[in-house]
């Protein structure tokens, strides 16, 4: 039983620093200078993002090679078209050592269903 609270108490502090956050949220974020990070392909970051993002694809081979230049101690804000692969990202940065995370909930899809622009 011990072993398990254990567990379950790690495994609660490991996600601490990894947020979902809706769209409301992330705008508002904009208004400040913030890390905003596209993890989407180069293709799919010409069709549109959102403004003043670096494009750095999570599925890429140099991905963790390029997100260790951000800053890990200032918060990121991290989005993909569905919230998959931003997931998958945060995962990998919140191991690299970045204390703050932001995932935009739903993705870029949820982001222009709100009616959000993108820039080009």
């Amino acid at each position: 039983m011990v072993c398990s609270l254990f567990f379950l108490n790690c495994h609660s502090q490991q996600t601490d620093n990894v947020k979902k956050e809706s769209v409301a949220g992330f705008k508002k974020a904009l208004e400040k200078e913030i890390q905003l990070v596209d993890v989407r392909t180069p293709s799919e970051f010409s069709e549109g993002y959102i403004s003043y993002a670096e494009n750095i694809n999570v599925m890429a081979s140099d991905f963790e090679q390029k997100i260790q230049k951000l800053d890990k101690e200032k918060p990121v804000y991290i989005y993909c078209r569905s919230g998959q692969r931003s997931n998958k990202a945060a995962q990998k940065m919140k191991e690299l050592g970045f204390e703050e995370i932001y995932d935009l909930e739903g993705g870029i899809l949820a982001w222009e269903k709100s009616g959000e622009n993108l820039s080009k």
